[in-house]
């Protein structure tokens, strides 16, 4: 097994390389992409700037807590949006112009293959706009235990596998039925959930972000690990539903192969 996960990993390694030499090619399109999420990331912080003028808290949180939150929901978007979008976003693509053939036909694991084929390394520089309010959060916290920190090593790679994992069900749909946009137009409304804190949802919805539709494990719970008393049982339950969702994605992409037709055929 270590043998597989080392040879994945200088697979990464050589494809990442890879993807940052084209990338280099079209430098203007760096800045360009920075500067269209630094918009986004303006959006969101006004937005809980203005909340917090009208009310202390919201949910249970107050604003320097709030701005932790956006931290680690700025620090997990920029993670995928390297790792997996530009993959996810083009996967149907893929399947009509036949793409997908080449890739069945290589030597590797298919999913891994389609999945970080290409990594988006302009978003570098939003990661480090997006580490740079992290750590500006962190320091506005009054006594925080910096020891906390360590527990994003297992939670904001959880968070990373249930978005990507999500993302990749509506995304495979397209071997199925061949377009799938209005599909991903329902995945940016349900992660537009996981953009705020679990506790503004009534009882049942929390149980959804956390469960089915796990996008409150993006965010909240580790931002809740920072803010919080550690809640272990909880911990638990996201590196299991990670686990749970890998298997699953795996599983739902072989199912979703049966179906597929060679675009030569």
């Amino acid at each position: 097994m270590f043998k597989t996960l080392k040879k994945y990993a200088s697979l990464y390694v050589a494809l990442f390389r890879a993807s940052f030499i084209a990338d280099l090619e079209y430098r203007v399109n760096f800045l360009t992409k920075v500067a269209t999420d630094i918009f986004w990331y303006a959006a969101q912080v006004t937005t809980f700037e203005v909340l917090f003028r009208h009310t202390p808290l919201i949910g249970d949180w107050n604003l320097d807590q709030m701005r932790v939150f956006l931290g680690v929901v700025f620090v997990v978007d920029a993670l995928y949006m390297i790792i997996f979008s530009e993959n996810l976003d083009q996967f149907s693509e893929k399947v009509r112009k036949g793409d997908l053939d080449l890739l069945l036909a290589k030597p590797i694991n298919s999913q891994f293959f389609i999945s970080l084929q290409k990594a988006t390394t302009a978003m570098i520089g939003n990661l480090g706009i997006a580490l740079s309010w992290f750590i500006y959060a962190m320091i506005k916290m009054p006594d925080f235990e910096w020891i906390r920190l360590f527990w994003l090593i297992l939670l904001v790679p959880c968070g990373l596998v249930a978005l990507y994992a999500t993302r990749f069900f509506m995304s495979a749909m397209a071997v199925i039925f061949a377009r799938s946009e209005n599909l991903q137009f329902i995945w940016y409304q349900i992660y537009r959930l996981g953009m705020r804190p679990d506790s503004i949802y009534v009882p049942w919805m929390k149980w959804l972000v956390l469960t089915a539709l796990p996008m409150g494990v993006i965010a909240s719970v580790p931002a809740r690990s920072l803010l919080e008393p550690p809640n272990y049982g909880l911990f638990a339950w996201v590196f299991v539903l990670a686990c749970g969702l890998l298997y699953l994605t795996n599983r739902f992409w072989k199912f979703a192969l049966k179906f597929y037709s060679s675009a030569s055929s």
